[in-house]
């Protein structure tokens, strides 16, 4: 895009709050402000009232027999999609777009690993992906962009026809966030973020316990995305134009919510019984970039521009209160040295569940299950998209095969015309975490209404359904080269 990068993190910091606050509290009905000050004041004189046009819950689109898919954006992200997508029965990768020309080529060679036709390539240009959007032997733009491409290209995409996915978060912004749901609303086109957390092996397990009252009453919930990825922001061979240390430079909040958000949300219905009421969040300073930056410049020049204190803290921690009174906890941290975590903790009037150190735990009472107990529970609630891709999913790979799961899943729900397991309001609500939380740390962790995306229709939307009961006719195919076939 011709977005100037640098302009784009001067409005998304600390300029974007007076954005952000005349954004965020959008809503089918225009509330009032908990919080005093300018940022009330600038919501009350930009306040946008939204009627829903058409409800993208449960929304099925016709069938479509071949999935024809263009994937923008081959970096980091994007040649994985390509190998997994490449093993997907029913599916014909036509497109594929980066403005680095060798990064397609790389690309390509995926495709003809597995045996697979040439795509055609876009490439050379910052504004390529506009053309291969436009193309009309498309149904499906797959986006492995930076953040800040992820709603220009998909609402493109959308308005070209096109069903859209991308990559986490779908927006930077909520009025990014009210772009997709309005533009998926008009056109009947899916959009959906790629989160893939909420096909970890452990998340639908217990998803499926909730889902059939194991937990009883669910009270609280728990989601992270604990990462030390310090020296990774710092890498100037990293992230092209150091894209994603400049939102931890320039942007203070929870700037990464939805790996551990979107399976929570999932187990409490939030859009389907449940919506998110209001939020606070707390940041702590940060301890660790700044410094980073002013040890790197000693020796390297090119760290000078890094050399700020406006870096995100190292912890940032939100608390949503939903409309039936369910608490939620949403933590973020990419700097200290701590293992992975995204915690995943499901509280309930009969009984908890938490992942994170890892082998997942449950629990009834004040001991957790042994390993015998554990088993009988897995035996007895793994969900049947496991049953059916699961030891599949952890052969192709793919964070440990949580990624396969979601392709084919996505794959099998547009080869069958079924609705998609994460909708345009997720995406909307699970993204605008990270700015609303960027608000109310701003305002000494003031309480923050969380808008409504689905305009009152969560009430009777109906909850997340993982059974494959309809659907499940999708293969993997076999690789004509080799000739071997990966069944399920």
């Amino acid at each position: 895009m011709k977005t100037n990068r640098r302009s784009f993190f001067k409005i998304a910091g600390a300029a974007g709050a007076g954005m952000m606050a005349g954004s965020v509290m959008s809503s089918c009905k225009p509330g009032e402000s908990r919080i005093a000050g300018p940022f009330a004041a600038i919501k009350e004189a930009a306040d946008k009232v939204h009627t829903q046009k058409f409800n993208m819950s449960g929304f099925a689109a016709p069938k479509i027999d071949i999935v024809r898919i263009g994937v923008i954006g081959l970096g980091s992200r994007g040649p994985g999609a390509v190998e997994r997508l490449s093993k997907i029965d029913g599916v014909e990768i036509k497109a594929l777009c980066d403005k680095l020309p060798d990064r397609v080529d790389k690309a390509q060679k995926i495709l003809e690993k597995n045996g697979l036709p040439a795509a055609k390539g876009y490439t050379g240009t910052p504004e390529i992906w506009k053309e291969l959007c436009q193309s009309s032997d498309l149904d499906l733009i797959y986006i492995t962009t930076p953040w800040e491409f992820h709603t220009p290209m998909a609402v493109f995409a959308m308005e070209n026809g096109k069903h859209a996915v991308s990559e986490v978060p779908a927006a930077v912004t909520v009025d990014e966030a009210w772009q997709l749901v309005e533009t998926a609303e008009k056109t009947k086109k899916h959009f959906m973020m790629l989160e893939n957390c909420c096909y970890d092996f452990f998340e639908l397990l217990t998803l499926n316990m909730a889902r059939q009252g194991f937990f009883g009453e669910i009270v609280h919930v728990e989601g992270a995305y604990i990462h030390d990825l310090l020296n990774s922001n710092f890498n100037k061979d990293g992230y092209v134009d150091m894209w994603r240390l400049k939102h931890n430079q320039n942007r203070r909040g929870n700037l990464y919510p939805t790996h551990g958000l979107g399976p929570v949300c999932q187990v409490l219905n939030v859009n389907r019984g449940d919506r998110m009421d209001y939020l606070t969040a707390m940041s702590s300073n940060d301890f660790m970039m700044a410094p980073k930056a002013e040890e790197l410049a000693k020796s390297d020049s090119f760290y000078n521009e890094f050399k700020t204190t406006g870096y995100r803290g190292n912890m940032t921690t939100t608390l949503v209160h939903t409309e039936k009174g369910k608490t939620m906890m949403i933590q973020h941290d990419v700097t200290s040295p701590r293992p992975y975590s995204r915690i995943h903790l499901v509280s309930g009037t009969k009984g908890v569940a938490v992942k994170y150190p890892e082998p997942g735990k449950i629990a009834t009472g004040h001991e957790w299950f042994d390993d015998a107990r554990m088993k009988e529970i897995e035996a007895q609630y793994t969900p049947e998209i496991v049953k059916r891709i699961g030891e599949l999913a952890k052969q192709i790979g793919g964070h440990g095969g949580m990624d396969f799961m979601m392709d084919w899943r996505l794959i099998d729900c547009l080869r069958n015309g079924l609705p998609l397991d994460q909708d345009v309001y997720d995406a909307a609500l699970w993204s605008s975490i990270a700015p609303l939380s960027e608000w109310s740390v701003a305002n000494r962790s003031g309480s923050i209404t969380v808008p409504d995306f689905t305009c009152g229709s969560y009430k009777t939307n109906t909850p997340v359904d993982i059974s494959l009961s309809q659907g499940g006719n999708t293969g993997v195919r076999t690789n004509t080269k080799s000739g071997s076939q990966l069944s399920i």
